[in-house]
């Protein structure tokens, strides 16, 4: 094990007998870098224990005592005069950014920019502090480091690292050989040139006996490759070459979190579990680690369900509810895309659902351009439960269909599919299965469009990972769905599937498009937006009146000037009618008509606003109560199911409701499954609810489930007549 501060301190207390000769920290370094493992450890431990407190931190933090480390630094850091401050704060700073004090070592890095701006480690620094979340700044400060001193080779190669992330392996490749040509024997350079290797799916790499050569311990290298294939959604091959990081470093904490963080997102558990715990039990406990140990742990409150093609794992406080909709929602889902895709997964899939969204956000940590709703890592899905958000916000069916897509894009490409396009394919597959799924036409979309802002389909896949204004990833993940409607449109679903199964071989998006769509990108790119213009021609050119427009109909139906809203909104309306957000105009509509006593109507502007997407669950309440008293019974029942997929939680009357009107106008299968949930609901009157479902049972037949349920409901009110009356029925039969 590592020694301890208190070893060091005898260390020093035997210098003068020993007398070793002076130590400095560019040696430490040097065999640090070269592998000498015992060497470096030995010079760490002579600079821990010099008086120089900016040593001493040095030392300390070399020889793996990062606690210590940090009490020297703040010794070294206590006089803002010092000559060297600007260094001393900003390797205080990589300290706390290697020990996942994010916001400390942010603190540190501006304070050693304002002591010396043109200092190129601080900036470096700072440009690592971006890495994480993938934004535009990371390259911005590279950039600054490099102007700031052109021959800092580690700035250089994190810009080559920045182009791997951004899929521009060409650049990434020149990043790294002018790396290179700084130095020789650059490291990162070399694993830079390795991983687009690999990525490449060439079978061997120089790069790998070049770093060995150099230093044959050197995990960083193998754990980086790792890291590059988990960015491409190559999970098992991630885990292999974390694997071979750990190999040759065993103490390299950080590659036993990385690996034990992929293991957990391919429900490996037991194997999860064990490297998390070493990293821990190690003094590596970023935030990854510490919050995926205590997700772990809270796996004890979920209950698992197996299906005929996976599992899914819920909340126990909700599962016996969703249990009932997702188990059939994921079996729709993967029989249609098994005849869709003509592909048989080769694994189940897994499903689990968080009704804590700090829950789900830990399984996503690190990974760049997701949406917040749903993650797919291979054969596992997690996603938030419709419990997660607020009523009205989140399709919850929506988002399985997209991510169990991705699983069968995945697994047809062996994870070879670029981000666009199986985003943008998964975006297809939404209003595919119904056109009111799927997100609705985003204001933000709007403004893209018109600011000349999507990028080309050869570039696409960056809008996803290192965005580069507020919103471009929604844009982006618009942009890729409406290019796999045009090509389905166009050229047909077959075509997609080719693209996909082209991919498989890493072909690039410009070699698909030019194979199978048989123009160049730029063309496509120009026939695309000239028809993408063409169809948003009305919001695109009415979107600033619509807007003033809008907030005059919202006070016009606030001060229940209720003719005024008549007479404008239909127009209005029509601008932009994928607007469903509060203060849409259907709604306006609706409340006006109603004002009229006009209920026709009102349920008219009702249904075009459940049509096109529109989710509040109050609103489609509404449109159910007018469209039953319209006498139009089989239409509430279509609307209030469509509840079912938006948020299906916290709503016995819901359920309740839609089981009587199943049993008397529609499904009986559709009536049992309504009143089971209105029971897993936890009713205030269960008896009541037992006897319904009894009530249906009876109709389907179902005698034996039907006198189950009769004895519960008399067991919860011993005295409840109608259950009685049925009792005696069903003894007689």
């Amino acid at each position: 094990m590592m020694r301890t501060l208190c070893g060091l301190l005898a260390f020093a207390a035997v210098l003068p007998a020993q007398a070793p000769r002076v130590q400095t920290l560019k040696e430490c370094e040097e065999h640090k870098r070269r592998g000498r493992v015992q060497q470096a450890q030995d010079c760490y431990e002579y600079l821990a224990a010099q008086r120089d407190p900016y040593l001493r931190a040095e030392g300390l933090w070399g020889a793996g005592l990062r606690q210590d480390a940090n009490t020297a630094f703040r010794t070294a850091a206590a006089d803002p005069k010092h000559p060297e401050i600007a260094r001393i704060k900003t390797r205080w700073g990589r300290l706390l950014l290697e020990s996942g004090s994010k916001d400390d070592a942010a603190t540190l890095f501006q304070e050693a920019v304002e002591a010396n701006e043109k200092y190129a480690p601080a900036l470096l620094a700072t440009a690592l502090l971006h890495t994480s979340s993938f934004g535009p700044r990371a390259v911005q400060f590279a950039e600054k480091a490099l102007e700031a001193d052109p021959k800092l080779v580690e700035a250089q190669e994190l810009m080559a690292q920045l182009a791997v992330e951004d899929v521009n392996f060409e650049k990434a490749r020149a990043e790294a050989e002018k790396a290179l040509k700084l130095s020789p024997e650059s490291l990162d350079g070399m694993a830079v040139l390795a991983a687009l290797d690999v990525l490449a799916d060439k079978p061997t790499s120089p790069w790998f006996a070049s770093i060995d050569k150099i230093n044959p311990v050197y995990a960083e290298g193998y754990a980086y490759i790792g890291r590059v294939l988990m960015l491409n959604r190559r999970y098992p091959e991630s885990i292999e070459y974390l694997k071979k990081a750990i190999e040759k470093n065993p103490r390299f904490w950080p590659a036993h979190s990385e690996i034990g963080i992929s293991y957990m997102r391919l429900a490996m558990e037991a194997q999860a579990r064990q490297h998390l715990e070493i990293a821990y039990e190690n003094g590596f406990r970023d935030a990854a680690t510490v919050n995926s140990l205590r997700l772990m742990d809270s796996y004890k409150n979920f209950d698992t369900f197996k299906t005929a093609h996976g599992e899914i794992r819920l909340h126990k406080k909700e599962s016996e509810l969703l249990r009932i909709y997702f188990e059939q929602e994921v079996e729709r889902a993967v029989t249609t895309f098994e005849k869709k895709y003509k592909l048989k997964l080769a694994s189940p899939v897994r499903v689990e659902v968080y009704p804590d969204h700090e829950d789900f956000a830990v399984r996503t940590m690190g990974m760049p351009g997701l949406g917040a709703l749903g993650v797919t890592f291979g054969y596992v899905v997690a996603m938030d439960s419709p419990s997660g958000r607020k009523p009205g916000t989140f399709h919850w069916a929506s988002t399985l269909w997209h991510e169990l897509s991705h699983v069968f894009a995945l697994s047809a490409t062996n994870s070879r599919v670029p981000r666009w396009f199986t985003e943008g394919l998964a975006v297809h597959e939404e209003t595919a299965i119904s056109p009111d799924w799927g997100d609705r036409l985003d204001p933000n979309v709007l403004k893209a469009v018109k600011d000349k802002k999507l990028l080309p389909i050869a570039e696409l896949d960056r809008g996803f990972i290192r965005p580069n204004y507020p919103g471009q990833i929604i844009v982006s993940y618009f942009q890729g769905g409406r290019i796999c409607d045009y090509i389905a449109g166009k050229w047909g679903f077959d075509t997609l599937l080719a693209m996909l199964h082209s991919f498989a071989g890493n072909m690039t998006t410009a070699q698909a498009v030019e194979k199978h769509l048989k123009m160049k990108p730029e063309e496509f790119d120009k026939e695309f937006l000239a028809s993408l213009e063409k169809q948003l021609a009305t919001p695109l050119s009415k979107f600033e009146d619509w807007t003033k427009k809008v907030k005059g109909l919202v006070e016009a139906e606030r001060a229940k000037k209720y003719d005024e809203v008549l007479q404008e909104g239909g127009t209005i309306r029509d601008w932009y009618p994928e607007y469903v957000e509060p203060g849409n105009i259907y709604e306006l509509l609706a409340t006006a008509h109603l004002s009229k006593g006009d209920k026709k109507r009102a349920a008219g502007e009702l249904e075009l606003y459940a049509k096109v997407g529109g989710r509040s669950p109050a609103t489609l309440k509404k449109l159910a109560g007018l469209q039953e008293e319209l006498g139009r019974p089989k239409d509430a029942i279509a609307t209030l199911d469509k509840l079912n997929f938006i948020f299906p939680v916290s709503d016995e009357e819901l359920h309740r409701k839609l089981g009587e009107l199943c049993l008397t106008h529609g499904s009986l299968d559709m009536a049992i499954r309504e009143f089971r949930a209105a029971l897993a609901s936890k009713p205030l009157d269960p008896a009541a609810s037992h006897y319904q479902l009894a009530q249906a049972y009876v109709k389907a037949k179902r005698l034996d489930d039907a006198r189950e349920h009769v004895i519960s409901a008399l067991e919860s009110a011993p005295g409840y007549r109608p259950a009685q009356k049925l009792l005696l029925e069903l003894s007689s039969k």
